[in-house]
């Protein structure tokens, strides 16, 4: 059946998808809300995300997804600064955060599921609803469906990741009619669901990251918004998604490029085992991808490999396919005829093809935008009316966009810009290296230096030698890490994105300095 949501051996039709959104609708205005309010979602990929999010949408109510990862003192500020007027919570995850919900606020907890508990190894007693709390299921079911609701796309507050300084809630305001066209159309064509050769009802659509995330929360409900399946998995598993792919004829993915890495990481004989001819479209974005596992990548899986560039704040304003990736190596992608793009130097003023310099952009199917709470923050990111997400790159003469890093990575050593984006890229490729972060840290006579921290592949030993006289011959001298070292495995999102920032805070805070 079309139209399906899948976690698991658990199934939602459509119809009773909106049915329950329906009624939290009506329990939403039972409890006071109303547009413009906000409730927090402390809730892994599961129904009550999609419950919630549609249910809110139909009053004007916005979902603001958390990172289930937070501590109590992280999600607690996000629940303060949102100004949330309820919270629904996974079981497992309130132990986490109960010291950080508002005593005012109602708190709902659904239960966890069998197969989120199996992927996590979650207790059973982990996974109830604890005694004298408002259970999710219940609560939405004792009211009667909101008459007339309209499905939209929900406008969720994402926040930011917070590299620098607590995370800022991207909140947006209402779209024209003509903007809220343009941002369908755009995020239809960077997901992949508006190829017309398959109809909507026909994509089967794999949720591979927690849905906290803007291009995985816009992805998930975007697919049953316009009548599609979506399967949720979990927790990422390479084998497990190679597995689903087959059984459920899986049409489209959208992923990150460390899930690429695990997938190829898989031995040949079960990258072999299945069939993945259902696959039409795979989308992947949020992170850089190393050439050779790109093209490892479209070897093994086909031409069905696109790339695409934006930001929560700006939208999506670049993508390309494998044909056009393929005929210029390295890019992310070129404008939509609905985006602005333009790369400056540092006085604002525009360059040309090839320089290097910081990266403006906007989608004209972005409304306007504001830092909940906080609109001098979104000033800083706003320049000639275009944003800036902090990353520099170029523009190639065909209008091909290429990242070289994020402007606030970037490394700045004795005066040299250095681009640690190029040296992990070149990490990638050397056998025995799983993963790695570059990094600058400081140094009393260059202000800071190269840093690179290394995962090695399981069962590998790895020396620093080893990692110098392999990047000699690919890096300039002065690009050569002054610090490798090495570690058993680095800290991740649960997408399988490092936690860089953790990773360098660990070394400015050693020198008693911060950064």
């Amino acid at each position: 059946m079309s139209g399906m949501l899948w976690s698991g051996e658990r199934s939602l039709d459509r119809p009773t998808l909106m049915s329950r959104a329906a009624r939290v609708a009506t329990g939403l205005q039972s409890l006071g809300l109303a547009a413009g309010d906000n409730i927090a979602l402390f809730l892994r990929n599961d129904f009550p995300l999609f419950e919630a999010s549609f249910g809110a949408a139909m009053l004007g109510v916005r979902p603001v997804p958390v990172n289930w990862h937070f501590t109590a003192d992280e999600a607690g500020y996000l629940f303060d600064d949102s100004k949330a007027k309820l919270i629904v919570v996974h079981a497992d995850l309130l132990p986490g955060i109960r010291s950080a919900l508002p005593p005012d606020v109602p708190v709902l907890i659904a239960t966890t599921p069998p197969e989120i508990a199996e992927s996590y190894r979650l207790p059973a007693g982990k996974c109830a609803v604890p005694a004298g709390m408002t259970d999710w299921d219940e609560w939405r079911d004792r009211h009667t469906p909101l008459s007339s609701a309209q499905v939209t796309l929900p406008s969720s507050i994402i926040y930011t990741s917070g590299t620098t300084g607590r995370p800022k809630g991207v909140c947006f305001a209402a779209p024209t009619p003509e903007q809220a066209e343009t941002r369908t159309r755009m995020l239809r064509h960077g997901f992949g669901f508006s190829d017309p050769a398959v109809a909507p009802e026909n994509i089967v659509a794999v949720v591979t990251g927690p849905m906290y995330h803007s291009a995985l929360n816009g992805y998930g409900l975007g697919a049953l918004r316009i009548g599609a399946t979506a399967i949720l998995q979990s927790r990422f598993d390479p084998g497990g998604l190679l597995r689903l792919i087959e059984e459920r004829r899986v049409t489209h993915i959208h992923m990150v490029p460390i899930m690429f890495n695990r997938l190829l990481a898989l031995p040949r004989a079960v990258r072999e085992r299945y069939d993945l001819s259902s696959l039409r479209y795979v989308a992947h974005s949020a992170a850089p991808c190393a050439p050779d596992v790109k093209i490892a990548m479209i070897k093994w899986w086909g031409p069905v490999i696109n790339e695409y560039y934006g930001s929560t704040e700006s939208g999506m304003v670049v993508s390309c396919t494998t044909a056009e990736w393929q005929s210029h190596p390295g890019t992310v992608g070129r404008a939509f005829p609905e985006s602005i793009v333009r790369v400056v130097d540092d006085n604002g003023k525009e360059i040309g093809p090839g320089e290097i310099g910081e990266i403006l952009c906007r989608s004209r199917g972005i409304a306007d935008f504001t830092y909940y709470g906080d609109d001098k923050k979104r000033r800083e990111v706003e320049k000639n009316g275009l944003i800036t997400v902090g990353d520099v790159g170029y523009l190639d003469k065909d209008g091909f966009l290429y990242i070289c890093d994020r402007k606030r990575d970037m490394v700045i050593s004795g005066g040299v810009n250095i681009y640690p984006a190029e040296i992990e890229s070149h990490l990638h490729l050397m056998p025995g290296v799983r993963d790695c972060a570059v990094f600058g840290i400081p140094d009393d006579e260059f202000g800071e230096s190269v840093c690179a921290v290394i995962e090695p592949q399981e069962g590998r030993i790895l020396l620093e030698a080893d990692v110098v006289a392999f990047l000699r011959d690919r890096l300039a001298k002065y690009k050569l890490p002054k610090r490798i070292d090495f570690r058993d495995q680095l800290p991740r999102e649960d997408t399988g994105k490092i936690f860089k920032r953790k990773i360098r805070d660990e070394y400015w805070n050693k020198a008693g300095r911060s950064i």
